[in-house]
């Protein structure tokens, strides 16, 4: 038994990824895809396989040429795609007499290909293809003797009983004699060489499966699908030793301000988080990386981080712990006073020494994503500017200069360097980052963190719009900081708070920017109701660090409405 699979598409619904990298290669579960149907056809009983390639060919022939199949696996390159038909035609010297059978590389399937193969030789067809119901793509009509009767909707009503739509699974099982239907040159489709068969009388058989396992990888969403199959019950049986391979449901939850996705997986009573990064054909410096490689220290390092059980870099899939729904703003607002509050806010102001402690040791600057460090370069572009672009002209379209501003903004950012003492910070350490479970609190979002001014996550913590701490409430919780800053660091605690005044403000300019962003250009607008608070306090925070300094920024500040 021979085979062909299909592997010559651009896959433009996955661009841009597959620009540089051919989706038969995309991995599920860590095998490329094309490695797994090559896997599938041989326990069929497939005695060798070819793969017909277009476009990025050279990748298909390298990995082909790479690996051993425990077959011979032929690559057939077309300088011109010449479709399904054209492309069996073009290994016309390949076939023998027997049938042979033709899918997609694109699909990741449990159907048994044995079987498929035996009913066709059963049937003496000349064509089988293997249907199921899969709306919305039942497009081919299959009698009750489950033969092809069309290939697209019919223009009068059908009898009840007699015809159904169904979705083609891109198997096929042919006769040799295929190769006297198909057209002589050029691209030729296999469609239509089915319904001039049809025309002609010539019977096509359905192989109709029910119960089955089948995906196809023709969208990022239905990839993820894939992935998640193939990895999920390993992700589970290494969270819960006594998971019984139960199946699995994937429920997607909201977000927050970035563009991954997130879902719940639940097996009975078990469950997991899938955090979704997007296709991440390079690793180097992306976001998945990131939250796992500095997740994994993390977790390792003692700090109160959900563990990571299972991922795939190329997907952007990370499979992690539950930590609930419910999180620091959430306790904050439903608090009945502040004593309950500090209480808590001092056990994370512990968690925090020990991220810049304990996590700053053997933390790798290569893990990071966008810059291994917090500096002056980061705040002008990622602070400063992002306040100006997406806040001041972006949202409230005052058409600021950025120039006008700019030798405040270096100014602030060489101070917010300078009276800052280095250590690990997370980077976006607010309470919508910080999980409250069974009375413990949990970081979560930590891809961004790297080496800068440990400061920085203590005014991200306490000037935080969706808490809105009190101003006592703030300087009590700042003077328990510069006390342990004191006692564990030996800082001076004068110095220490000075450097705070500093953080503070680029911190609030980072928010701005944030929200503004994600309102106009993300159009997220549940983040709008925090730009007041957050502006609110910009004026307040300048003249603390020191107004004389900033004028320029102190007047925009009383413009855009504080005092």
């Amino acid at each position: 038994m021979k085979a062909l699979i299909l592997a010559a598409g651009f896959g433009t619904r996955l661009a841009p990824h597959t620009r540089t990298f051919p989706k038969a290669l995309f991995p599920v579960g860590g095998i490329p895809v094309l490695g797994r149907m090559i896997a599938l056809l041989k326990r069929a009983g497939c005695t060798a396989v070819a793969v017909n390639a277009h476009h990025l060919a050279h990748r298909i022939q390298s990995y082909l040429a790479e690996n051993d199949f425990g077959m011979p696996v032929t690559l057939s390159h077309e300088p011109e795609i010449l479709g399904t038909a054209g492309a069996i035609r073009h290994l016309a010297h390949y076939w023998d007499d027997d049938p042979f059978i033709v899918v997609n590389a694109d699909i990741v399937t449990d159907i048994k290909l044995a079987d498929v193969y035996r009913r066709h030789q059963e049937q003496k067809a000349q064509v089988t293809l293997v249907m199921h119901d899969r709306a919305p793509f039942n497009q081919v009509w299959v009698d009750e003797r489950d033969r092809i009767t069309g290939f697209q909707r019919f223009s009068s009503p059908v009898g009840p009983g007699r015809q159904r739509k169904m979705a083609f699974t891109g198997i096929h099982v042919l006769d040799a004699g295929i190769l006297r239907q198909i057209p002589g040159n050029g691209f030729s489709d296999i469609i239509s060489v089915y319904r001039q068969m049809l025309d002609e009388g010539v019977p096509l058989h359905a192989h109709v499966v029910r119960d089955h396992y089948w995906q196809d990888m023709g969208s990022p969403d239905r990839y993820r699908d894939a992935v998640v199959h193939a990895m999920s019950p390993g992700a589970f049986q290494s969270a819960f030793s006594d998971y019984l391979g139960m199946a699995i449901h994937c429920h997607r939850i909201s977000g927050d301000g970035s563009d991954r996705c997130w879902f719940r997986l639940t097996a009975g009573r078990y469950r997991l988080i899938l955090a979704d990064h997007g296709i991440t054909p390079t690793l180097p410096g992306s976001e998945v990386n990131a939250f796992v490689r500095i997740g994994s220290h993390l977790h390792t390092c003692g700090l109160p981080v959900p563990r990571i059980y299972a991922y795939d870099g190329f997907s952007g899939l990370v499979f992690l712990e539950d930590l609930g729904d419910g999180h620091l703003q959430q306790m904050v607002r439903q608090a009945s006073d502040d004593s309950g509050v500090e209480m808590r806010y001092r056990k994370i102001i512990d968690t925090w020494m020990d991220l810049t402690i304990k996590a700053a040791a053997g933390f790798d600057p290569g893990w990071t994503c966008q810059t291994p460090a917090y500096d002056i370069s980061l705040i002008l572009d990622k602070e400063c500017r992002y306040f100006v672009e997406a806040f001041l002209n972006g949202y409230l379209e005052l058409a600021v200069a950025y120039d006008d501003l700019s030798a405040e903004f270096e100014n602030l950012a060489h101070r917010t360097i300078d009276h800052g003492f280095t250590g690990l910070i997370h980077r976006d350490f607010q309470s919508r980052n910080i999980m409250i479970q069974d009375g413990r609190h949990y970081l979560i979002d930590f891809q961004g963190a790297r080496t800068g001014p440990i400061q920085y996550d203590l005014a991200s913590l306490l000037i935080d719009p969706y808490a809105e701490l009190s101003p006592d409430l703030q300087q009590r919780l700042l003077r328990y900081a510069s006390e342990q800053v004191a006692g564990r660091l030996k800082i001076n605690p004068d110095q220490f708070i000075r450097g705070y005044r500093y953080c503070a403000v680029t911190r609030n300019l980072q928010i701005l920017g944030a929200f503004g962003f994600l309102t106009r250009i993300k159009q997220k607008d549940a983040f709008e109701q925090w730009i007041p608070p957050a502006a609110t306090m910009l004026a307040g925070h300048i003249r603390n660090a020191d107004r004389k300094a900033f004028p320029k920024l102190a007047a925009i500040a009383k413009k855009i409405g504080v005092g």
